[in-house]
């Protein structure tokens, strides 16, 4: 389906969950993303292995599209943006949940529209969080956020003091660390899609989350997230269910 705000990967017969994807993008930059955006493009793979993994959950896989390239200082377009296309969804979807996964400045936006009453958790991928982002409205919310220790365009001490912060106002927060990858999620790709498939499809059926990602997600009081590897969420993960019944089609890249 097309549509301005979001382009659609997979709809299935009768949607049972929404997954919105969002890509990276600078952090200020007022021109339109061009056809073949580069970090749109990079979250194909994402959608496929989201689309598998939870193909029992029946999830829309859609990415949002972006009017600007950039976040834009107060402006927070990309935030604006996935606002707004996640309205759109959730108005034709109904009641059904909300997974978001956010690339870069992608998971900047992602975390700030994360408080939607309809929105389970956020999964950020080598977010960017600066120091002072909001957390209140993330409470009650499950934030499972990787990033490569060497990425050098956004910073993972700042995802990690992030997922403290939110943990302490409520959230249930944990981070996967990755080393020798790169921002990009180029080098270790296999591991990032694998991680993100099987964190989202736990964070839309929690029976069906990683044992060690559900056990840092919950921590005791007052301890700061827990940060786990690859091992600990793959060991644990289940199998993807069967993707019977399961069809749809890409949306046109923005």
């Amino acid at each position: 389906m097309d549509h301005p705000r979001y382009a659609t990967f997979v709809r299935p017969a009768r949607p049972g969950a929404l997954v919105l994807l969002l890509h990276g993008g600078r952090s200020d930059a007022l021109e339109p993303p061009p056809r073949w955006n580069l970090p749109g493009l990079r979250m194909r793979p994402f959608a496929r292995a989201v689309a598998r993994s939870c193909a029992a959950e029946r999830p829309v896989v859609a990415r949002v599209r972006y009017r600007h390239r950039g976040w834009n200082g107060e402006r927070a377009d990309a935030a604006r943006d996935a606002a707004v296309a996640l309205e759109a969804l959730v108005e034709e979807l109904g009641d059904v949940p909300v997974v978001l996964v956010g690339h870069s400045m992608g998971g900047r936006a992602a975390l700030r529209v994360g408080g939607h009453p309809q929105v389970r958790g956020v999964v950020g991928l080598a977010p960017w969080c600066p120091a002072g982002e909001p957390v209140a409205h993330l409470a009650g919310r499950g934030l499972v956020l990787l990033h490569d220790e060497s990425d050098r365009m956004t910073d993972p001490r700042g995802t990690w003091s992030l997922a403290s912060r939110a943990r302490a106002a409520g959230a249930r927060a944990c981070g996967v660390v990755l080393a020798g990858s790169d921002h990009a999620m180029l080098r270790r790709a296999g591991d990032w899609h694998a991680l993100t498939a099987a964190v989202t499809r736990g964070l839309l059926d929690p029976a069906a989350m990683p044992p060690k990602v559900a056990a840092a997600l919950d921590p005791p009081a007052g301890s700061p997230a827990t940060l786990l590897t690859p091992r600990d969420v793959l060991s644990g993960a289940p199998a993807p269910a069967p993707a019977g019944g399961v069809g749809g089609g890409r949306g046109r890249e923005a």
